[in-house]
């Protein structure tokens, strides 16, 4: 007697079984009625009695018009590649694309998909070493805008300010051009050139800038000491070493007694959530720092946590409208909680929380997943923090080395700390 193999003799045992569920499936998802379940079975059976998936996937489309038929996609891409008029078509580029245009269709400016060299070039970026014009890129009432320019870079030493309009790169329109692709034509080899085509509120009309690229070695943060001993941190993003920079920091400031403190987050396009709750909380002595909402409307506080070595000494946080993510956290968490006075100008209004998860090849998705909240409940997204002290900032001054947002601190530290 033949013995009957173990794997056969399996699917034999749960033929049934693979039948009952996909009739179960789609007699429940196409509303047959039970009675007509023998003519499902028809329709998905061979001549042998062996189910037929090819069977099975037509009728699901024949009974339900609604639902997406995927072959297309395979019949797009099989099109494309017989009559497009180039010979030469990279499938790579096909796939990275299709998957970028099925992130694109969100419609969100902060949900990207990067293909293994952008991935690699964003994970620089937040690291802090990269090749470029030196500026925060981003996307606010659907135009290309300029967060940020970072302090001595190329970007600023050309004339770059927050919430510049990016009409050209290049002579290239940006008109439905998404950041990921933005950043990839600005960002090039030192010493190349690229010229944008801004345009700004006081502007007559557009004005061509042309920008030198070079290695941009980010410092976190610089510190220095201001008249009357207060302390002045100027952090340029929340990126892996902020936490290690900000100690050595605390460490000066506490040695040295300093009567007031000045967080400068101004220009400041964010970082790592980590550092942003990390600095918080040297002030933040209980409660939360910063709330995230999330698809399922439910909120996911992030507590203070730390030593709160800065708590009780007088603090003023500069920020403007290239204040960003990271930074309005920071900001609207000492704001909320009467840990400092802010002066200058609203932030940009960035208040989203984006996964980032990257795949074997070495691309990567970033999709926006939650909303933040400032611990009084304020959403941060598109509204961004205001000032208590509100002053414009004046780049005419700022340009022969005067800055009276700072100016403007001094003298409110200077005269609190009298009282």
């Amino acid at each position: 007697m033949m013995q009957t193999s173990p794997i056969k003799l399996r699917a034999k045992k749960y033929a049934g079984v693979y039948l009952s569920v996909i009739l179960f499936i789609i007699s429940f998802g196409m509303g047959i009625i039970v009675g007509k379940t023998w003519y499902v079975k028809k329709q998905i059976t061979g001549d042998d009695g062996s189910i037929q998936l090819d069977k099975v996937l037509n009728l699901n489309r024949s009974l339900n018009r609604s639902s997406l038929d995927f072959s297309q996609f395979w019949d797009v891409w099989d099109k494309v590649k017989a009559k497009y008029v180039k010979n030469e078509i990279a499938e790579e580029d096909m796939f990275y694309g299709a998957i970028q245009g099925m992130v694109a269709s969100l419609g969100d400016p902060y949900s990207l998909y990067f293909a293994p060299k952008a991935a690699e070039e964003f994970a620089k970026d937040l690291s802090g070493e990269l090749e470029g014009i030196g500026a925060e890129i981003g996307v606010k009432n659907n135009q290309l805008v300029v967060v940020s320019p970072l302090p001595d870079s190329p970007a600023e030493k050309a004339g770059l300010r927050p919430g510049d309009k990016i009409l050209d790169i290049d002579k290239e329109s940006t008109f439905g051009m998404d950041v990921n692709t933005a950043v990839g034509k600005i960002r090039g080899k030192a010493n190349t050139k690229v010229v944008l085509t801004i345009t700004r509120n006081g502007l007559d009309k557009a004005n061509e800038i042309t920008i030198t690229r070079a290695k941009i070695n980010v410092p976190s943060i610089l510190f220095s000491v201001k008249p009357g001993n207060i302390a002045y941190l100027r952090v340029m993003q929340f990126n892996a070493d902020t936490n290690a920079q900000l100690d050595k920091a605390i460490k000066q400031i506490k040695s040295r007694g300093s009567k007031g403190i000045i967080l400068d987050l101004r220009n400041n396009p964010g970082g790592y959530l980590t550092s942003a709750i990390y600095m918080a909380s040297e002030w933040v002595t209980d409660g939360v720092v910063v709330s995230e909402k999330g698809k399922d409307g439910e909120g996911n506080d992030h507590n203070t946590e730390g030593q709160h070595r800065l708590a009780g000494i007088k603090t003023v946080v500069l920020i403007n409208k290239g204040s960003a993510s990271a930074s309005e956290i920071v900001a609207g968490a000492l704001q909320d909680t009467k840990n400092a006075t802010l002066i200058g100008e609203q932030t940009f209004g960035k208040g989203s929380v984006q996964d980032f998860e990257t795949f074997p090849d070495g691309s990567a998705l970033k999709i926006t997943v939650a909303e933040w909240f400032t611990p009084s409940g304020r959403n941060i997204n598109k509204e961004g923090v205001k000032p208590d002290i509100e002053i414009k900032q004046d780049w005419q001054n700022e340009k022969i080395g005067e800055d009276i947002v700072l100016s403007k601190a001094l003298e409110f530290i200077a005269s609190s700390t009298k009282k």
